[in-house]
Formats: C-alpha cells, sequence, structure tokens
C-alpha cells in the first residue's frame, strides 16, 4: 500500500469524492462512501463490497493503522482544506472512501445464504428518510437482526446519512430489496417466519404480552412503516399478529428507531442475542 499524496483539488483521482452532499450522487455514480475510521474499517474489511480508493488527512490516514496494510487500491493523502473543498462536506474524522454499489440481492438469495440460523428479520416499508433508515440498521445490529427487507419507498442503506447514522450497521447487516410486494411478505411466512406488524392501531396487542402470556415466535420479521404514515393497509393484511407500544393518552407515536429498538428488545426476550 503507497499514500499518494494530492496538493490540487482539481486533480482528476478525487473525482469520485465531488460534491457528495447531491442527492442523486449515489444513483448517478452506482459507488458510495463510507467515512470515519469504524465506516472504513468495516468496508474494507466486508467480503460484499470492493472499494475503490481512500482519501484523507495525513492524521486520519495513520489512525487507520492496520486496516490499510496489505491493502491494494489507492490511498490518497490531502489537507483538510482539499478534502473539505472537493467535497462540499466536513467529515470530522477527516478521512473518507469509496466503495462500489454491490449487486442487489433478492429476499430468496438473502434468506439461502442465512440458512436456519436467520431468527430475526426487519422488514421496513415507506422508509425513505436515510437518518431513519440509519437509525433501524442501527438497532438491527445491537438486538441480533439476521437481515433487513426493504419494501416499497425504501431509500438505500449505503446513503452516505444512512451509513453515518447507523454506525457502519448498513455495512454489515445482509439487506435485500423487494420487488414483489406484498408477495414478499408470503415468501416469508413460507420460509417459517412469523409477520409481526409494529402498529399503534388499539386493536393491536399490548408489545409487553409477547414473552409473558405469549411466546415469542422463534422466526421473526419484524413490519415497521415510516414516520406519518406506518404500513400500508396491504402489509397489514398481510400480517400474521399486530403489536402495539402502549403510550399515554396525549402521545399518538415514538419515533420509529426508538419504537424500532423497543420491539426489537422485546422479541430477544429468548435470548437471541449475537
Amino acid at each position: 500500500m503507497t499514500i499518494e499524496p494530492i496538493e490540487n483539488a482539481d486533480d482528476p483521482r478525487l473525482d469520485d469524492y465531488r460534491d457528495v452532499k447531491d442527492p442523486e450522487w449515489i444513483q448517478r455514480r452506482d459507488i458510495f462512501l463510507a467515512e470515519g475510521r469504524r465506516g472504513i474499517e468495516l468496508l474494507l474489511s466486508s467480503p460484499r463490497f470492493r472499494v475503490r480508493s481512500v482519501l484523507g488527512t495525513r492524521t486520519a490516514l495513520d489512525s487507520l493503522g492496520r486496516a490499510l496494510v496489505g491493502q491494494v487500491l489507492p490511498v490518497h493523502q490531502v489537507s483538510r482544506e482539499i478534502l473539505e473543498r472537493v467535497a462540499g462536506a466536513r467529515f470530522h474524522q477527516g478521512c473518507v472512501a469509496v466503495g462500489e454499489l454491490p449487486e442487489e440481492l433478492s429476499p430468496e438469495q438473502v434468506l439461502a445464504t442465512l440458512g436456519s440460523r436467520a431468527r430475526r428479520l426487519l422488514v421496513l416499508e415507506r422508509m425513505a428518510d436515510p437518518d431513519n433508515v440509519g437509525g433501524l440498521f442501527r438497532n438491527a445490529r445491537a438486538f441480533g437482526v439476521d437481515a433487513v427487507l426493504l419494501g416499497p419507498g425504501c431509500t438505500h442503506p449505503l446513503y452516505r446519512k444512512a451509513i453515518r447514522t447507523s454506525i457502519g450497521a448498513t455495512l454489515e447487516i445482509p439487506f435485500a430489496r423487494a420487488h414483489g410486494w406484498p408477495k414478499d411478505l408470503a415468501s416469508l411466512r413460507a420460509a417459517g417466519f412469523t409477520l409481526i406488524a409494529l402498529t399503534p392501531r388499539r386493536e393491536a396487542l399490548d408489545l409487553a404480552e409477547l414473552g409473558a402470556t405469549r411466546p415469542v415466535p422463534k422466526r421473526v420479521a419484524l413490519l415497521m412503516g415510516g414516520e406519518g404514515y406506518g404500513l400500508s393497509e396491504q402489509a397489514l393484511a398481510e400480517s400474521d399478529l399486530w403489536v402495539r407500544i402502549p403510550m399515554v393518552a396525549e402521545v399518538d407515536s415514538l419515533n420509529v428507531a426508538s419504537a424500532a429498538g423497543i420491539a426489537l428488545h422485546r422479541l430477544a426476550v429468548d435470548g437471541v442475542l449475537r
């Protein structure tokens, strides 16, 4: 591994890093950014992704240390001023890497790879905010979720903000996009998963009943809808069970990441934390 100093912001070797705040950046280029030491370390160690290059200040690259040893890829050193001028954004840890978007996996491919060890899935619908998607992946990682299934209207988990908010969990947890919605939900049931929909509807079961008066199913797919929309009628109709988080009368909802954390913790009461 050789570090290549770059002193000119117009250097073409920096083209992958330009104007990263552009909302269409990831679609137009088929690449994504992982920033900070943890994000870059996860990206470099993952067999799922091909890394194009790493960019950072001298101090930041030094901090990556062993993660860069033996890597066969360009590593560019720039000043913080050039880094932020090129990207149009601040990278607080002074380093960032470019990965290539992998081939999109189907739910069937992800489940086949996991096999019988898959016990917990998180299924998202109409989750458009990358911060929410990142927060959900972070909770999924904390509570032993094996994979995330993305239904209609979900933003890409490899958006820069989603990776950052997830603390790198979107680089660790397998995910797939459902193109046959809601038929994909029936496929999950056929694979042995109980579909549990999290909804504020009053007729739903109190979440606390799971693990208390009712056993937690051995294989669970937790369905969650976006803030302001919730789950569609189609998704609710496909679910085996509706559950709700009881709240005081003056409050009608929680932040979706907070709700997911509560629900996933409850669904792990049988000790399925890995």
